[in-house]
């Protein structure tokens, strides 16, 4: 199953490992037609291979099989770790929340079990035998694990949750001593995100409020995380020739006609280290609007389609058999 499943193992440290899901095996995509398709309009929803999203109109049956065959993947792939010294791994659930922009936590370990997810991004847990999974298709999904504790959490930081604080606010949540590391999933990256300049005042504005960047950060945010839209970052055509505006600001932002690129996956890093956490894997990663193995929200706008299926960054906690 793992050999056909679009899924990439980032990390193992431990007993805790980290996937990032795709929506398409690597060699399952034809390049060049990949890229020449690019342009057109497309009239058709995409939901790939590995769509793990409830919410984007595809049928709910698949999706959850999709994330059946997503939790037996991984405990084939813990299985795999195991040795003479060390017995075999395996988690019993996957868990998931309805993702909202804002800075709520789930505690998976004290809230009762419910058929209806919970309205968060984020959630944390201690426990063994678990997994978290986090769904984009842009936004910086992020995982940690304190070894300390064994605590585990997963959170989902598009530009409102960088603006409120969630990273800032998951962190706070570790209460026992010890360092704590990062790992960032797909994303979308500075070339491919265009927005209007309210969005930047916005983050800038939420930075300030949360105390979530260092002084030299909020000092030099401009010149770190901000170019203007002139400015030509990547020379991909294709890339370029998509580029328009489809941010969602809140209703009481004040719209402008000035657009600029926001570096979304260096401002994460830097508030988790303005949070004390260390980052494992480095950047740059992989670009979810220009890799089409990845599923892409801006993308999928830019085609004109009507929707899109969702990939997931995951961090589980194995326990042993």
């Amino acid at each position: 199953m793992i050999n056909t499943l679009p899924m990439t193992l980032l990390a193992q440290i431990d007993d805790v490992a980290i996937f990032q899901t795709a929506a398409f095996i690597s060699d399952s995509i034809n390049e060049p037609d990949a890229k020449h398709d690019c342009i057109k309009p497309q009239s058709q929803a995409i939901y790939g291979a590995l769509n793990l999203g409830l919410h984007v109109n595809d049928e709910p049956a698949k999706v959850l099989d999709n994330r059946m065959r997503l939790l037996a993947a991984i405990n084939e792939k813990l299985a795999h770790w195991s040795s003479e010294s060390k017995p075999p791994l395996w988690i019993k659930s996957l868990h998931w929340v309805n993702q909202v922009h804002g800075k709520q936590i789930h505690d998976i370990d004290i809230t009762a079990l419910n058929m209806k997810p919970m309205a968060a991004d984020a959630m944390i847990s201690q426990q063994d035998g678990l997994g978290l999974a986090i769904m984009t298709a842009d936004c910086v999904p992020i995982v940690l694990y304190q070894p300390a504790s064994g605590q585990i959490a997963a959170i989902h930081a598009g530009w409102q949750g960088l603006a409120c604080g969630v990273i800032q606010s998951t962190v706070q949540r570790f209460t026992q001593s010890g360092s704590v590391k990062a790992w960032i999933g797909v994303c979308i990256s500075q070339d491919n995100y265009e927005v209007g300049m309210h969005v930047r005042d916005q983050l800038l504005k939420g930075c300030i409020d949360n105390k979530s960047l260092t002084p030299d950060g909020i000092d030099s945010f401009d010149r770190l995380y901000v170019v203007d839209s002139d400015i030509p970052l990547n020379h991909d055509d294709n890339a370029q020739h998509l580029h328009k505006t489809v941010d969602k600001p809140s209703s009481c932002a004040t719209l402008t006609s000035d657009k600029i690129k926001l570096n979304l996956p260096k401002l994460a890093v830097d508030q988790l280290s303005a949070a004390g956490v260390m980052l494992g894997n480095p950047l740059p990663i992989s670009c979810s609007y220009a890799d089409e193995h990845y599923y892409s929200y801006r993308r999928q706008t830019h085609l004109q389609q009507p929707a899109t299926g969702r990939m997931a960054l995951v961090i589980v906690r194995g326990a042993a058999t």
